[in-house]
C-alpha cells in the first residue's frame, strides 16, 4: 500500500515559466515511447553529468565546446522533467525511489557544472568556485530540510527555480563562448556574494516561517 503521507512528489510554489512548463508537460508525456521508463529517465542524468565534465575539460582549449555543456543542460532539463511526470502518467509507483534518486542526482548534475566552470576558470579564482559549490548546495539543502520539517516540498525561490536557472546557465554559457573567461575575475566574485545574500535570504525566511509553525503548533496543544 503506498504511504499517502509522503508528498516529496508535489512540489510547492510556482516559478515564472512554472505554467507553460505543466502545459508542456501534459502535451507531450502520453508521446513518451513505452521503453523509456521513469527510472531509465532518471538514471540519464548521472550520463549527463559525465559528459558535461568531458565537454569543460575540452573547452578548455577550445570554448566552443561549452555548446555541447549547453545541449547536455537541455537534455538533463528534459529528463529531469519527464521522469516524475512517466511515473505518475504510467502509475509506476517508485515514489519514494524516484524522490530521492532524481534529487541526488540533481546534486550530482549540479556540482559537475560547477566544477566544470572551475575547470576553465582563470587562476587564482579556487576559493570563490569552492564556495559556490558549497552554496549552490545549501539551496538543496535548505529544501530537503524544510520538507523533513513540514512535507511541503518547495524548490522556486521568490520565483526562481531550476528551470529559470538552468537557461541562465546557457546563457552563461554563449557569453563565455563569444568573450571568454578574461571578466571572471570580477563576475565570479560577484555571483559568490549574490548566492550568499541569496541563501542567507532563503535561510533566514525559513526559519521564521518555521518558528511560525512552532508557536502555532504550542497554542494549540
Amino acid at each position: 500500500m503506498p504511504d499517502r503521507t509522503f508528498a516529496g512528489h508535489k512540489k510547492v510554489g510556482e516559478s515564472l515559466l512554472g505554467r507553460w512548463e505543466r502545459r508542456f508537460v501534459a502535451s507531450c508525456v502520453p508521446r513518451i515511447p513505452s521503453f523509456l521508463e521513469t527510472w531509465h529517465l532518471t538514471l540519464f542524468t548521472l550520463l549527463w553529468s559525465v559528459l558535461a565534465l568531458v565537454c569543460f575539460y575540452l573547452a578548455k582549449d577550445n570554448l566552443h565546446w561549452l555548446w555541447g555543456v549547453s545541449g547536455l543542460i537541455l537534455m538533463q532539463y528534459l529528463t529531469d522533467l519527464f521522469d516524475g511526470a512517466v511515473g505518475r502518467h504510467r502509475d509506476t509507483g517508485l515514489i519514494k525511489w524516484g524522490f530521492y534518486m532524481d534529487h541526488f542526482l540533481d546534486y550530482v548534475f549540479q556540482s559537475a557544472i560547477v566544477i566544470g566552470y572551475y575547470l576553465i576558470s582563470p587562476a587564482g579564482l579556487t576559493p570563490y568556485f569552492f564556495g559556490l559549490l558549497l552554496l549552490t548546495g545549501g539551496f538543496m539543502v535548505n529544501s530537503f530540510l524544510w520538507f523533513a520539517a513540514t512535507n511541503h516540498f518547495e524548490i522556486s525561490y521568490f520565483g526562481v527555480g531550476p528551470t529559470e536557472i538552468r537557461f541562465l546557465v546557457i546563457g552563461l554559457n554563449a557569453s563565455i563562448v563569444v568573450f571568454g573567461t578574461s571578466w571572471w575575475p570580477l563576475t565570479v566574485p560577484l555571483f559568490f556574494w549574490t548566492f550568499l545574500v541569496g541563501l542567507t535570504l532563503v535561510v533566514y525566511r525559513t526559519q521564521c516561517r518555521l518558528w511560525r509553525i512552532d508557536l502555532e503548533l504550542k497554542r494549540k496543544q
